[in-house]
């Protein structure tokens, strides 16, 4: 269902959607390494009281609202007449890799109430694990989006 109202501002959406993935995707890559950091300092010392600060501030205040920015200006592209050929394959990957983000986002909101609180059920090790999974979802929506191999 495209809305041909949006044609005309397809360029802005599409601005306004990666400036938002932009923002969204440097809290993906920031957060789990902050918990690297925050694995590693002792519960309820003054670094990790810092990094309770630091890690909701990011989230609350950049990676929720960019990815309701993103998700919302990305749905508006999707309606728009054009964008995307429903016949093609590569918007199911792109939405595959979307899809990995979200839960990503999920994962991390998780693990910033349980540093909150002062638990630690993950080591360092798996925060550095767990870092890597956006740069491999942003590699295959960029590939997805821009070469559409399928």
């Amino acid at each position: 269902m495209a809305i041909e109202a949006l044609a005309p501002l397809y360029p802005w959406l599409k601005a306004l959607h990666l400036l938002g993935a932009f923002a969204w995707m440097a809290g993906l890559f920031y957060l789990p390494r902050l918990f690297v950091y925050h694995a590693q300092v002792e519960p309820g010392s003054g670094q990790s009281e810092l990094f309770k600060v630091m890690e909701r501030r990011l989230l609350r205040a950049i990676m929720n609202p960019a990815m309701v920015w993103t998700w919302g200006f990305g749905l508006l592209l999707v309606l728009t007449p054009g964008v995307v050929d429903w016949r093609a394959g590569w918007w199911h990957g792109k939405l595959l890799g979307i899809l990995v983000l979200t839960a990503m986002h999920m994962l991390l909101a998780r693990g910033r109430r349980e540093f909150e609180s002062d638990l630690r059920t993950r080591s360092h090790r798996y925060w550095r694990v767990v870092n890597e999974v956006p740069t491999l979802a942003l590699i295959l929506i960029v590939v997805l989006v821009i070469a559409k191999p399928f």
